[in-house]
């Protein structure tokens, strides 16, 4: 976690931002009084960042019902006291506020007003923060308003209720028209997620911005028509990941305490109990090591999600029942840290760890695997013995459209589980995506399905571009130097 402070005499505005899920929690405090907005689910941090100030935290603020992540609403209501404040139509089955729309809250000097702007849900709220003086400082938009995009209008849509993305998208356009745009704009904006969030199309990779100049450069803000606006909202929008509505569902009804996931998961297992609880549960098996450690040996039916990359929501997009049972491999001593970020995003249980990590398997004498790698040179070389070489690239398509091998074809990583079916599990494959993380995650998914023939390319699409020997299709986009893991 990231965290960046504004602070003056009368109150602190605290940005905690987690890059795994591009989120953005805020810290609120005056005159010992706090706030928090979106908080993740871990709630200690907070808990201690407000014992340490000696403040009482007295409001839970949520933008609206969160999907790509777990919100700690619940718990911290429960051990600090606190109330929780949704917005206007939100139903909980828990106790909350559920502000009307123009409502203030007095934190200290400070005043909080909820501002009701559905689009991205019925529910989203904007909450607008002033000062003493009754001035304007900064406004904590959710998934209302990004910086450089807005929210997706499709997640809440229920097309038997007549709720479709085009409604919802109207909605948004008059919510941003009508609450945000008649703000000054030396406010603060300060969103629910950065670059990165599946929650938009195009985010900025700044996490704040002052409303003025998202007034100038954001495309949503322009004195476009609402048919105009609403088209350009939902053209070209992906699926969802599937566990989000399983987000949704814990967050409007509750969900079990952060300690006793951990309490279950923190449980060290030898080389034999491991084994034999993997056997008696069915248990998933995620081994986060690094891509090149996994590669060079790893247990059967493995799959390998790094957890220095953007492992939550690899997880969310790929393991379909949220239910599952899992067993996890973790570089000694972070074993706690996979546990928590897999309990962000509602993968609860988690039975217990490989104590001592991959080498107390391979000490013990037990079956191995591994993924053989091949360089760009080498695969140079290959196809010009057979041009018919399946290459499959694992990069997102507009990824692959800016530029691209030009006999590979392309199987997002996000998609595995419905387009596997295009690669022939008879014949050689060679797997890239832009460095290696999702190559590795694909590669390991295929394996434990029975792919036998899968080779990973070293270095990734990187490393071929770089190479200077292959025929490369491009669309003439810049090809990102750092691409997303």
């Amino acid at each position: 976690m990231e965290k960046r402070e504004c602070v003056s005499l009368s109150m602190i505005i605290e940005q905690i931002y987690t890059g795994c899920l591009a989120q953005g929690a805020y810290y609120i405090e005056s005159e010992g009084e706090a706030a928090l907005i979106d908080p993740l689910r871990e709630i200690t941090p907070y808990l201690q960042r407000a014992k340490k100030n000696g403040a009482r935290i007295c409001y839970v603020f949520e933008t609206h019902f969160h999907a790509d992540f777990v919100s700690g609403h619940v718990d911290l209501a429960k051990q600090a006291g606190a109330r929780i404040i949704y917005g206007p139509l939100a139903e909980t089955a828990f106790d909350a506020h559920i502000a009307y729309d123009g409502e203030i809250f007095q934190l200290g000097k400070l005043k909080i007003k909820a501002l009701h702007t559905p689009g991205h849900t019925m529910e989203s709220t904007c909450y607008l923060l002033s000062d003493e003086n009754g001035r304007d400082i900064a406004i904590f938009t959710g998934d209302t308003l990004f910086i450089g995009d807005v929210g997706r209008p499709d997640l809440a849509q229920k097309e038997k209720n007549g709720l479709t993305k085009e409604k919802l998208a109207g909605l948004l356009y008059h919510s941003l028209r009508d609450k945000i745009l008649p703000l000054a704009n030396d406010i603060i904006v300060y969103p629910a997620h950065g670059a990165g969030s599946a929650c938009g199309k195009n985010m900025s990779k700044e996490t704040s911005d002052t409303l003025g100049h998202q007034k100038s450069s954001n495309y949503a803000l322009q004195p476009i028509s609402e048919v105009d606006f609403i088209t350009q909202l939902t053209e070209g929008l992906l699926p969802p990941p599937a566990y989000f509505p399983e987000n949704v569902h814990m967050n409007k009804e509750g969900y079990e305490p952060i300690n006793q996931v951990l309490n279950r998961g923190l449980h060290g297992l030898g080389a034999d109990e491991f084994e034999q609880a993997a056997n008696a549960t069915g248990a998933l098996i995620i081994d986060t090591r690094q891509a090149k450690l996994f590669a060079q040996g790893f247990i059967p039916n493995a799959i390998n999600i790094g957890i220095d990359g953007s492992f939550a929501p690899w997880v969310g997009a790929l393991i379909t029942d949220i239910r599952q049972p899992i067993l996890i491999i973790a570089p000694e001593g972070r074993e706690e840290e996979v546990i928590t970020r897999l309990a962000r995003v509602g993968y609860d249980y988690t039975i217990g760890f490989l104590k001592g990590g991959f080498q107390t398997w391979a000490d013990a004498g037990k079956e191995t695997n591994h993924i053989p790698s091949i360089s760009p040179q080498q695969l140079a070389e290959a196809l010009k013995d057979d041009p018919q070489l399946q290459i499959v690239d694992v990069r997102k398509p507009d990824e692959y459209e800016a530029a691209h091998v030009r006999q590979a074809v392309n199987v997002p990583l996000e998609d595995i589980n419905i387009l596997s079916s295009q690669i022939d599990p008879d014949r050689p494959a060679f797997i890239h995506c832009a460095g290696g993380y999702r190559s590795m995650v694909f590669t390991s998914i295929l394996r434990a399905r029975g792919f036998s023939h899968i080779q990973d390319i070293s270095g990734g699409f990187q490393a071929i571009h770089l190479s200077g020997i292959f025929n490369i299709k491009s669309s003439g986009s810049k090809i990102a130097e750092n691409q997303i893991p």
